[in-house]
């Protein structure tokens, strides 16, 4: 199982998890769920208490994702197999991402 916080403006907004049998979930932390001020992350993640559950990463994550000659320059560089999105996400996005997610290993 690995695990990846997910922030928002530095915020921590949740937990992203892939578990050994290759699902992910996606949960809300509860100070951020009670926190009216902030707003959920996506679309596709309302502000709820339920657990999001996927057989592939979700796309809202998947997106973060470099693609083509820059996806294979960072795997080759990094080391990690092409296939496995959630280590990527793991090593890519925890800085420097196009708008106000990141995501951090855990």
């Amino acid at each position: 199982m690995r695990q990846a916080e997910v922030y928002t403006n530095k915020c921590m907004a949740g937990i992203l998890t892939e578990t050994d049998d290759g699902k992910y979930i996606f949960r809300y932390n509860d100070p951020y769920l009670l926190d009216k001020k902030q707003t959920a992350i996506s679309l596709s993640f309302p502000k709820s208490q339920q657990e999001f559950v996927s057989d592939t990463l979700f796309p809202f994550f998947y997106n973060m994702l470099s693609e083509g000659a820059n996806k294979n320059i960072q795997c080759q560089t990094l080391k990690i197999d092409e296939d496995d999105v959630f280590g990527l996400l793991l090593a890519t996005a925890h800085s420097d991402t196009i708008g106000a997610i990141t995501v951090k290993k855990i």
